[in-house]
């Protein structure tokens, strides 16, 4: 995969590069050592020696050769630290974070650009669906919270980014900001179980279900069980959605979409610890769209490594207030098993 920046963000750095600012002095090599294993954590998301077994993969991965020939040479290990670092600070700059590092803007691009195509390519070992075990376990949850049959929680949330070169417009969404969508399921522990990233801001979460690869392998992974989704999806029969209000729910409609909405709650949790240990993803500078959807991939890789890290958020951790657009607007139509599938899991609901 080629390492060239995209032009934009050669624009960035060749103005960057008017400016001197002198930088910190050893701040990875002195400063970093001290910390505290709960400052370290503070400051990276992951403890000491999950940044060490990653550099050490790193090493030994075709990104960390594409450094043969550079003017400046970094260790694996401050790849991964730089990279944590910049994921963690929403607000900082590539100059902030360059200074802080004692390295060059261009050096920076290439790690961000590196260690992004590297976690990315994680993916399919660190972002797994359920094995049999696993489903009993996340079944017993979310049986115990009224609602059997739950292996998984499907939504989608919005990335803002820069309002883009091409085609702007599709990209920019319901609230009004440029977005890149990525689809996720999650567990009652909010472990990333699926991600699928890409999709601009403007189109429907039905039409990013029905072109993903988790359409057409759901009743596989599935079998008789089923994920909870919002009105944003049709009802499959692996996909329950809730009734829609019409004004005239019946008592057991009315309770189960309170089960419903009670257990959907996971995964706008989910999308908020994501977000607040990885900032970045707030609103990220990259203007490169497809290292965009590679490093959102990568963060998800991130999220789940430090799911059982203690990290204490520098404010309160809120679900996120995710886009639910009118039920009206979807072309997709419920599916017929689906909906005699919700109707008799609504008949069974104990009423809370």
């Amino acid at each position: 995969m080629s390492d060239h920046l995209s032009s934009s963000d050669e624009d960035m750095e060749e103005m960057l590069d008017l400016i001197e600012v002198p930088k910190s002095i050893a701040y990875f090599e002195e400063i970093v050592p001290q910390f505290s294993d709960e400052l370290y954590i503070q400051h990276f998301r992951l403890t000491r020696e999950m940044s060490e077994d990653l550099a050490n993969r790193f090493a030994d991965s075709e990104y960390y050769t594409w450094q043969e020939g550079d003017s400046e040479k970094v260790t694996p290990l401050k790849y991964i630290v730089v990279f944590l670092w910049f994921t963690a600070n929403e607000a900082t700059s590539f100059r902030e974070v360059s200074d802080r590092f004692h390295i060059t803007k261009s050096t920076l691009f290439k790690i961000v650009r590196r260690v992004t195509f590297f976690l990315s390519n994680l993916s399919p070992e660190i972002i797994k669906w359920p094995e049999d075990l696993e489903k009993l376990e996340i079944e017993e949850h979310f049986r115990h919270r009224d609602f059997p049959g739950v292996i998984g929680i499907i939504d989608g949330t919005h990335i803002r980014i820069d309002k883009p070169k091409e085609d702007p417009d599709s990209y920019l969404n319901r609230k009004h900001f440029y977005s890149i969508q990525a689809q996720v399921v999650c567990d009652h522990k909010r472990r990333i179980r699926d991600i699928f990233v890409g999709y601009p801001g403007s189109v429907h979460d039905s039409r990013v279900l029905r072109t993903s690869p988790l359409h057409e392998t759901l009743p596989e992974k599935c079998g008789d069980l089923y994920v909870l989704g919002d009105s944003g999806y049709p009802c499959l029969k692996n996909l329950l959605t809730p009734f829609k209000d019409n004004g005239h729910l019946t008592r057991r409609q009315i309770n189960y979409n309170y089960v419903h909405s009670r257990n959907r709650y996971i995964i706008e949790h989910c999308f908020g610890i994501m977000k607040q240990k990885f900032r970045q993803l707030y609103h990220l500078k990259i203007k490169d769209i497809e290292l965009i959807v590679h490093f959102i991939r990568a963060c998800a890789v991130l999220h789940n490594l430090s799911l059982d890290v203690t990290f204490v958020a520098d404010e309160e951790i809120v679900p996120e207030n995710i886009i639910v657009l009118n039920e009206d607007d979807y072309p997709d139509r419920d599916d017929r098993n689906g909906v005699a599938i919700r109707e008799a899991i609504m008949n069974n609901l104990r009423l809370v």
